[in-house]
């Protein structure tokens, strides 16, 4: 998990500084990874029972996989399969936007619910175990938002991508953002969330790279279980 040799669009000044934080706290970087590791093994045993119910509810609700795989950009620039819970109809992603447009017509019955408690991103533990993410770090992208990133962006890149962070906290009502730029003249929903959504998040995303320590994971997450079950930022 520790930052490697950047090379390429890596290479900015501005991500050099970045780094350089990040290898002052190699301790902490190698329990991040032994914290993710240990815990997502137990998660994905003890929740085991509840992944195989909601695999057969979304398989009986409507047609297609009962997994989401989608290519996402992770470490490095590296890109990686995503496991998700499938949410929304088969081939979703061939018949409309990367991101989900306020009240979009591909989202499944089930698949509302599961997003509403984040369900969804149970199956990311694999991911995790894999060590292709993290508990908490930046939420990964599709390869065309990652093209649109700025250099001090993808200082987000030197750590892998995570399950929460502070800007999916924050932006849980990303959907009422996106229908407010395309309502102000935005052209479709991508440039809404490059122009608006995307520079915003990754201020926090920034932030966290800066304050980055153990401490503030655990708060995260805990921001994360509380925002879910009970709606609190």
């Amino acid at each position: 998990m520790i930052p490697g040799k950047l090379t390429g669009a890596m290479d900015a000044p501005i991500i050099h500084q970045y780094r350089d934080r990040l290898l002052k706290k190699k301790g902490s970087l190698l329990c991040k990874r032994a914290f993710d590791l240990i815990v997502s093994a137990l998660m994905l045993i003890c929740l085991s029972p509840l992944l195989l119910v909601l695999a057969v509810v979304i398989k009986c609700d409507s047609r297609g996989p009962v997994f989401f795989r989608q290519e996402r950009i992770t470490t490095g620039g590296k890109p990686f399969r995503i496991f998700k819970f499938r949410t929304m109809v088969q081939d979703a992603d061939k018949l409309g936007s990367a991101v989900t447009a306020p009240g979009d017509s591909r989202v499944t019955r089930v698949g509302d619910k599961l997003r509403t408690y984040r369900l969804d991103e149970l199956p990311q533990l694999i991911n995790v175990f894999l060590g292709q993410m993290t508990f908490v770090g930046t939420r990964p992208e599709v390869p065309q938002y990652v093209d649109a990133y700025t250099d001090e962006m993808r200082a987000t890149l030197l750590l892998p991508a995570g399950i929460t962070s502070n800007a999916s906290i924050k932006f849980k009502d990303e959907q009422t953002i996106l229908n407010q730029a395309m309502e102000e003249g935005c052209s479709d929903i991508d440039q809404a969330y490059v122009t608006r959504v995307l520079p915003a998040k990754m201020r926090y995303n920034l932030e966290y790279l800066q304050n980055f320590g153990l401490g503030e994971d655990f708060k995260l997450m805990w921001k994360t279980v509380m925002g879910v079950f009970f709606h609190q930022d």
